[in-house]
């Protein structure tokens, strides 16, 4: 394990350089890792360590969206695709990949089947962290461990195929075995990380629904809708409003901060966009630091679980959820990058080869 040090902050990570794959295969070589849920994180982790080697299985409710996906993606029924109290039974390691509502509702089915020596593994902290709220607590004599990749399902199996890494945090909840923390840094070794920093799993879920919450998604459109909504009042056309408040952030500036950070960015930009960003930069932060700090207290207090918990348990959840995604889908500010999109020279080289 190697220690970081984040300006007098000290940090433990792994790096593929100090457990390469050829360690994770060697520790994982008589696992059965079974995929449950085959939604957001599960085809991107299945797929992933499907390609580097390891014994993979899938569990799936059938008849679903996600197990005609799970077929299309080469598992195959009743070799490495099962319904999900199969795969549990047939796992070593159980990937507990459900959305945070179907753990919930599965988790009386798969405890009992959970037995001594297995190690259930989460990439979301929700279920254990709020284990009062979920009934999700696991027994006493297996591994419970996590491995949360800083994205998206989708962005990680699109990172590996691209030969980079996308990094993770891991934990240990409960080491029943002696040999949780080689199971965990092997599966996120596994799954294609970048690299993994250290984290539990109370802090792993406080941090992610702070930042869904936050600068990821709900911070960040409702920063775009404000500012699409001043320049469309004050007589800028939608395609101006878009370019200036979603294209250019996302296409020119974002990548020269993944590159090399906001320092270099800066000094990228031009001494106009240099003065105004320093300038206003601190009005923004104190404007908003106040609602952060209303958020994570939500979040800490349990209230932002408990809402997910009631909402998404509802019957008519997905349908009420389309009509709000809908609603921003329609909105004029997406459907002008809808338009800018196809204009992207890219899209419509693509167009044209096909």
């Amino acid at each position: 394990m190697a220690q970081l040090n984040f300006g007098g902050t000290i940090e433990n990570v792994v790096t593929r350089e100090e457990f390469p794959l050829a360690k994770a295969k060697e520790v994982l070589k008589d696992e059965t890792i079974a995929i449950i849920g085959y939604g957001v994180q599960g085809p991107g982790q299945a797929l992933n360590l499907r390609d580097n080697g390891f014994n993979v299985i899938v569990g799936q409710r059938r008849p679903s969206k996600s197990w005609d996906k799970a077929v299309a993606d080469g598992f195959v029924e009743g070799e490495t695709l099962f319904p999900i109290e199969e795969a549990v039974k047939r796992g070593t390691i159980v990937q507990y990949l459900l959305s945070d509502a179907a753990q919930i509702s599965v988790w009386e089915t798969i405890k009992p089947l959970l037995t001594k020596g297995k190690a259930l593994y989460f990439s979301h902290g929700f279920g254990i962290t709020y284990k009062e709220r979920t009934g999700i607590i696991p027994p006493d004599d297996i591994d419970v461990i996590l491995v949360a990749p800083k994205g998206s399902g989708t962005s990680l199996r699109r990172m590996f195929l691209e030969g980079r890494g996308l990094n993770s945090s891991y934990a240990i909840f409960q080491d029943a075995t002696g040999n949780a923390f080689d199971r965990v840094i092997a599966l996120g070794v596994g799954i294609g990380s970048g690299y993994l920093f250290e984290t539990d799993f109370k802090r792993e879920v406080y941090s992610d629904l702070t930042g869904e919450r936050g600068t990821l998604m709900g911070c960040i459109q409702g920063i775009f809708e404000a500012q699409y909504n001043v320049l469309r009042k004050r007589g800028h056309s939608p395609s101006e409003a878009f370019n200036e408040t979603v294209e250019e952030l996302t296409q020119s500036l974002m990548p020269l901060v993944a590159e090399n950070g906001m320092d270099w960015m800066y000094a990228n930009c031009s001494t106009t966009a240099q003065r105004g960003a320093l300038d206003w930069k601190n009005k923004f932060r104190d404007a908003v630091a106040p609602v952060f700090e209303e958020l994570y207290d939500s979040v800490a207090t349990g209230n932002e679980a408990q809402r997910s918990i009631d909402s998404n348990s509802q019957p008519d959840y997905r349908v009420k959820l389309e009509e709000e995604l809908s609603e921003l889908r329609d909105s004029e500010m997406w459907q002008a990058g809808r338009v800018v999109r196809s204009l992207r020279p890219e899209r419509q080289n693509k167009e044209a080869e096909v």
